[in-house]
């Protein structure tokens, strides 16, 4: 099962999909009841949330740059064990030996994590992202497409890198803080602000309250 029914889910479900049957995907649950009973991509978006059928895994797909606190919210709302969540990496993506990604995540097309790159729980990689050696990635996360690493970079809890942004190496980024598509990280980004350009600066403290 997928939570939510929006983009980042329509993805994942495609994602599912191309997996060679390894998932049955049943569909989506969202809380808008505009959306129960309607088929999104085919798909039937079979309730809200606490219509979750039992002992089916799930992901949460959720998380718009306004509002990317969702999926902590909805997670720590259903209060399951790690275990009844999926990590889904798409068939064209290259996950080293020696890199793990944890329960809830999602790794899209066309990314390559190449060496010891740790993602945590529920974290969003989506398209043509690059993390390179020793990068960490924290639960929650949100990696935006085509977004750069470099080396000993750390994504703390909750960030969100809008699309294309670059980190240089051996660099933070903070909790639940937002950098924008484009950017150009040349210094370390404290928790819980909004940074962009090139290089990047800080503008304004970050748009989500997560507790």
């Amino acid at each position: 099962m997928l939570v939510g029914a929006g983009g980042f889910a329509r993805e994942t479900a495609q994602l599912a999909l191309a997996s060679a049957g390894r998932w049955r995907l049943l569909g989506f649950l969202d809380d808008d009841p505009a959306r129960h009973g309607t088929l999104v991509d085919g798909l039937p978006v079979l309730g809200g949330v606490a219509a979750l059928p039992d002992h089916a895994r799930l992901v949460v797909c959720t998380g718009r740059p306004d509002d990317y606190a969702s999926r902590l919210r909805i997670v720590a709302r259903l209060g399951l064990p790690a275990e009844r969540y999926a990590t889904l990496v798409h068939p064209t993506a290259v996950v080293s030996a020696t890199s793990r990604v944890g329960p809830g995540s999602v790794v899209q097309a066309q990314c390559v994590l190449t060496a010891s790159v740790e993602v945590g729980a529920h974290v969003a990689v989506m398209p043509h992202v690059t993390l390179t050696h020793d990068d960490v990635v924290e639960d929650f996360a949100t990696i935006a497409s085509g977004v750069r690493l470099a080396g000993g970079v750390r994504i703390r809890r909750g960030a969100y890198l809008g699309a294309g942004a670059l980190v240089r190496e051996n660099r933070t980024v903070g909790a639940w803080s937002l950098v924008g598509m484009g950017s150009v990280v040349t210094r370390d980004v404290p928790e819980g602000e909004v940074w962009a350009g090139n290089p990047a600066r800080y503008l304004r403290p970050a748009p989500v309250n997560p507790t």
